[in-house]
């Protein structure tokens, strides 16, 4: 592995992820939930633009290179950010000088911030791509993936993209063949909502008996898997689940509004992705979901974004 030319630049896009079904358990004594959770990557991507500089700084920052599609207001573009803390991590791993790798980071959003769509892992996926081809790793995207295991549960699954069964704290994958694409509807909300909130929302709703009791072990739902290798959308929206709608309506109620609204023009499914507050609906087709998408955003003033999947994980440009 060389050390960079400081004019040499690499791009790489991840995507954002959706989550068919999640099944969610109580709290480990570490603090983490253990999860089963069928994961499909989306076509909404993010753009990281690895920059090299010799002086050993690793910056993050929106990209001038490309226009991000959402309000990046509320990114933390410091130490915080989880494309530069890919960066860093990987620098360390691979044992690079800390004095002559250095990088500046571009990122440009499609993917909701905050909104349960795995955006920061997508940029820190795409980061550790594009840090990768910069400096020359030569590693796969099976390893990288092995090495985005501390960065968090979604980022492992953002490097590898099409579908999976993530169990554990999400980060132990097993592809699904998913053989025909799947169409959906994703209705992001203005403000969004904190993971640890929504999960700790869980467990206070639990305690009060007022949400069922997840198993200690969450299996995964096989009639999810069983409509996505099939390629049944109705069998898939009749299947789909998940743990965190329950807290992520009691912390933001309007989103029940909107979900009747979606089922009224025709969802098969109207679903909270992940722990929110983005709304999934299901359809039957391309064209279903852009006249779902259409109808919604018309009643509801919600920005609606049509989508398929699996979509390929993270690459270089």
């Amino acid at each position: 592995m060389s050390a960079p030319s400081s004019a040499r630049h690499v791009t790489a896009t991840a995507p954002g992820k959706v989550n068919l079904s999640l099944r969610v358990g109580p709290p480990r004594p570490d603090g983490y939930h253990p999860v089963a959770s069928v994961y499909l990557a989306v076509s909404l991507r993010e753009a990281v633009t690895a920059t090299a500089r010799p002086d050993g700084r690793i910056t993050v920052g929106p990209s001038s290179r490309q226009v991000s599609l959402v309000d990046t207001t509320d990114v933390p573009w410091d130490e915080r950010n989880l494309a530069h803390r890919a960066a860093v991590h990987l620098r360390s791993h691979l044992g690079l000088d800390p004095e002559t790798h250095g990088v500046d980071l571009e990122v440009a959003k499609q993917v909701p911030v905050a909104g349960g769509m795995g955006g920061g892992s997508a940029d820190a996926a795409a980061a550790l791509m594009a840090c990768a081809a910069l400096w020359d790793t030569g590693l796969t995207r099976a390893r990288l993936a092995e090495i985005a295991e501390p960065l968090g549960a979604d980022v492992p699954f953002a490097v590898l993209g099409g579908a999976a069964v993530g169990l554990g704290t999400g980060a132990d994958l097993t592809p699904v063949a998913a053989r025909r694409p799947v169409h959906l509807v994703l209705l992001p909300a203005d403000a969004g909502l904190s993971t640890p909130v929504v999960f700790r929302t869980l467990d206070e709703l639990r305690a009060a008996g007022r949400a069922p009791a997840g198993r200690d072990v969450p299996e995964v739902d096989e009639d999810v898997v069983r409509a996505l290798t099939r390629a049944d959308p109705l069998a898939l929206a009749t299947a789909m689940e998940n743990d965190l709608q329950a807290p992520a309506v009691a912390l933001f109620p309007e989103l029940s509004d909107v979900m009747d609204v979606a089922m009224d023009e025709g969802a098969l499914r109207a679903m909270v992705s992940g722990s929110g507050p983005t709304l999934l609906l299901a359809a039957h087709s391309e064209q279903d979901a852009l006249r779902l998408a259409t109808a919604v955003e018309e009643r509801t003033g919600v920005a609606a974004l049509p989508v398929h999947g699996p979509v390929p994980g993270a690459h270089v440009l």
